[in-house]
């Protein structure tokens, strides 16, 4: 089922895992639909811009929609349920943050704006990038299953037979603007071919 975004206003945090490309390239699809959101509040973790910078090979810049805010203070309207930012992304998701925040760790922008997420009964969508998964791993992403969120691994699909990689990585951002609730042109199995 495919609920449209209401509010057209969304979250992204990019936080400290590998898989940098899977941001950049979710942020420059969403800007690219026929309806693009209205706002993309980006947050990076302090280690999401290092990553960031050595696998994208510069420095993060914001564009219109997209506006950044300061993980380390909650001066930040999605920081409140009474905002009316409707779905955050996690994207990619470092095991750390997926931890803190299935355990109710608020301790900065990134996790505090997931809680207001999950207790809102919002849409929180959790793109882990890590492999394998320990148990702990595993149960972390069960505890936030339970408490609403979508947990969306980085896992690309062949079915489209991408040819390059960023055919590969769009695969997985297609499934998360799906899942957003955004009008998406993406492949389809057993439609596009």
């Amino acid at each position: 089922m495919n609920v449209s975004n209401k509010s057209g206003k969304i979250v992204l945090a990019i936080t400290g895992a590998s898989g940098s490309i899977y941001a950049k390239m979710l942020l420059e699809k969403l800007q690219r639909l026929t309806s693009p959101p209205e706002e993309i509040a980006v947050i990076f973790s302090e280690t999401a811009r290092e990553i960031w910078e050595a696998e994208i090979g510069r420095k993060f810049s914001p564009k219109p929609p997209a506006k950044e805010y300061d993980n380390k203070t909650y001066i930040a309207p999605f920081a409140s349920g009474s905002s009316q930012y409707e779905t955050m992304i996690i994207c990619p998701a470092s095991m750390g943050t997926t931890g803190r925040i299935a355990n109710g760790t608020s301790d900065d922008l990134i996790a505090r704006t997931a809680d207001v997420m999950l207790k809102e009964r919002r849409k929180l969508i959790v793109v882990p990038r890590e492999t394998p998964y320990s148990l702990i791993h595993i149960n972390n992403m069960k505890k936030l299953t339970l408490a609403g969120a979508i947990i969306c691994p980085a896992t690309p699909s062949f079915y489209s037979n991408p040819k390059t990689i960023d055919d590969l990585v769009m695969t997985v951002v297609d499934r998360i603007i799906d899942l957003a609730g955004f009008e998406n042109n993406g492949f389809r199995w057993m439609k596009n071919g």
